[in-house]
């Protein structure tokens, strides 16, 4: 049986991850868990510290671990959380030759195959699941950046044919609804707003999420309170600095500071990466209508 079921004594954890109460996984008390549970359990916490930004701790902790291809998996994803995205590949393919039904392996390696442009490899590894929730909602992540939002609606009806009313499959449910539009936008946004007004649901990630929502809803004022309070809760997060830059060019506010700020927390963001490709395009359009000196 998957541990972070409904049925699995790890679901409290899993779904506190999953909303991004990542210090709540963290302090989570395992000592009476199942033996059978104690990996799985020290996995979701090492994942929830690395999202905290402690890489370099976790890599320690795990050191000399590495004959266990869960935490094998762990580690990998830690140089992939440093930028060290060549060795992080390395680990992971190697990983995904030896230990393809391994659950972390699938969920982390997968993570950071998408990440190095391999998504077809990300794609085909996932799908060795066996009955995992987590690696089952991955593939909609993967689709979605894809912009296959019709593969994304698929996996999820998939998953929810089997998982319900999870948790996670609300989420991604909720994201790929973004995707589509319309009237899906108000549905994510009750999803995600119930998270984040929540005392005990409450995280930067929930908010961020009802922010994106609000944004699609063109309710900017509301989108802006939303992404206040998630930057009053980590001022980091590059996922609200983000989004920060996307209202600010919305409402005709400067955006360098928070561009600048989004450079020194996380260099290697998608998102500046797209936009240093387009800045460069913009200049190379530019140049075929420069001013021309009369002669």
């Amino acid at each position: 049986m998957d541990p972070f079921s409904a049925e699995g004594e790890l679901l409290n954890m899993h779904n506190a991850f999953h909303q991004g109460q990542y210090q709540t996984v963290i302090d989570s008390d395992t000592s009476s868990l199942s033996a059978s549970n104690a990996l799985p359990a020290r996995v979701l916490q090492l994942r929830a510290r690395l999202a905290n930004g402690q890489a370099e701790e976790v890599l320690a902790d795990i050191e000399g671990e590495d004959n266990e291809p869960d935490l094998a998996a762990v580690k990998a994803f830690a140089h992939y959380a440093l930028g060290n995205t060549s060795d992080a590949l390395s680990e992971v393919e190697q990983l995904v030759s030896s230990f393809p039904e391994n659950t972390a392996v699938q969920i982390l390696g997968g993570t950071v195959l998408q990440a190095a442009g391999k998504s077809e490899e990300a794609l085909g590894l996932l799908t060795k699941h066996q009955g995992n929730l987590e690696a089952s909602e991955t593939p909609v992540l993967i689709v979605t950046d894809q912009n296959r939002t019709d593969l994304a609606l698929k996996e999820v009806q998939a998953a929810r044919r089997w998982a319900q009313d999870s948790l996670l499959v609300n989420i991604a449910e909720s994201w790929v609804g973004m995707r589509v539009g319309g009237e899906k936008y108000q549905q994510a946004f009750y999803v995600f707003e119930e998270m984040a007004q929540a005392p005990g649901t409450s995280a930067t990630k929930s908010l961020v999420g009802q922010a994106v929502a609000e944004l699609h809803l063109g309710r900017l004022p509301e989108a802006e309170a939303a992404l206040q309070q998630a930057v009053q809760r980590d001022a980091n997060d590059p996922e609200a600095i983000v989004n920060s830059i996307v209202l600010n060019v919305l409402t005709g506010k400067d955006t360098s500071e928070l561009v600048s700020s989004l450079q020194s927390t996380a260099p290697n963001h998608a998102f500046l990466a797209d936009l240093e490709e387009k800045s460069a395009l913009f200049d190379q359009a530019a140049t075929k209508y420069a001013a021309k000196v009369a002669s």
